[in-house]
């Protein structure tokens, strides 16, 4: 596994190292040590998977509220997304700015966003599987989200909105003004 640090501090892109023969490839997805040797979090407690029918589709972009703040690795098991982060650390020297990854079941790369850090992404393949590692559980009341066109992150989602929830339409999030 190789970690390699974003723009944003504590946000890590896992590129992980495939072992190919004629039948296919192995590859390893989680090593606590590699983990703890690099001071992440370790101790996740919920894994999750989103299915998205179409292309286009935007999830996004969530977070969970203090004191129940969670630091998620997330990875494309099926199709492609374009996947978005926000730095919603006030004392970061990357506060209020976003950066994207192409994630895909292909490379298998991954994304290990700490705490403070909002998540979102758009589907870039029909049929295509997010899945999930979080080190909270879901706690609806401390559910939040910064809407995906807020003026102030000028986010480029590359394709037409095909599908979106009402929530992620009307988020009220003040944070980043």
């Amino acid at each position: 596994m190789e970690f390699i640090e974003s723009k944003i501090k504590g946000v890590y892109l896992i590129s992980v190292e495939k072992i190919e023969d004629n039948r296919g490839f192995f590859t390893r997805t989680w090593d606590v040590q590699e983990f703890k040797n690099r001071n992440l979090e370790s101790n996740f407690v919920q894994s999750s998977i989103s299915f998205n029918k179409k292309k286009g589709t935007i999830r996004g972009i969530h977070f969970q509220l203090s004191p129940y703040e969670e630091t998620k690795i997330v990875s494309c098991i099926a199709g492609k997304v374009f996947d978005v982060i926000v730095d919603l650390r006030k004392n970061s020297p990357t506060f209020k700015q976003w950066e994207s990854n192409l994630l895909d079941s292909i490379n298998h790369d991954m994304l290990y966003i700490p705490k403070g850090i909002a998540h979102g992404f758009q589907t870039i393949d029909d049929n295509s599987k997010i899945y999930y590692k979080m080190s909270e559980y879901y706690r609806p009341e401390y559910y939040s989200g910064v809407r995906f066109d807020d003026p102030n992150l000028k986010i480029n989602w590359p394709l037409e909105i095909s599908n979106i929830s009402e929530n992620d339409k009307n988020w009220n999030f003040n944070f980043l003004h």
